[in-house]
């Protein structure tokens, strides 16, 4: 992802995501913001833990996300968890809305960032793990980090 978003600022991340589902490919994703909600993005008080996507009429909404209300705004602050529309072209909905009805998979936002002036979704299409795979990823991971220790003692050694 970071090669993907080389240049892009990322504001949030849902790294519970990885942890409960296997993500199996990613879109991108423009979203429907109002001014407050902005600048209380740019602020980073944003929260993607526990939110999904699903569509509606053919079109994608964001359940979930919780932007926090901005300080200095007044009248003009929304809904924290309000319901927020994603923007991507139609085939893309209706690709995604097929893939959806298949047993399992569901449409998680995995990161939201900034891509010049505009704030981008990261969009995974995800299935569950059951909790003997998350062992196992627990597993790979600590072996992956006992290696890269061992790896970098030896390398210490050596010099």
């Amino acid at each position: 992802m970071a090669e993907k978003n080389k240049g892009n600022k990322i504001i949030a991340q849902n790294k519970k995501a990885w942890h409960d589902y296997f993500v199996d490919d990613k879109y991108e994703a423009g979203i429907a913001l109002f001014g407050t909600e902005v600048k209380s993005i740019r602020a980073g008080a944003v929260n993607l833990k526990d939110s999904y996507c699903t569509i509606k009429n053919g079109e994608l909404f964001a359940v979930g996300i919780h932007i926090s209300p901005y300080e200095h705004g007044n009248i003009f602050n929304r809904e924290p968890m309000r319901d927020r529309k994603l923007l991507m072209h139609k085939k893309e909905i209706l690709k995604l809305g097929g893939w959806t009805q298949q047993k399992g998979l569901t449409l998680i936002p995995l990161s939201m960032y900034f891509s010049g002036s505009n704030v981008k979704v990261e969009v995974g299409v995800c299935r569950g793990k059951k909790l003997y795979d998350k062992r196992d990823s627990a597993a790979k991971a600590e072996s992956d980090r006992e290696i890269e220790r061992r790896m970098k003692d030896r390398s210490n050694k050596y010099d």
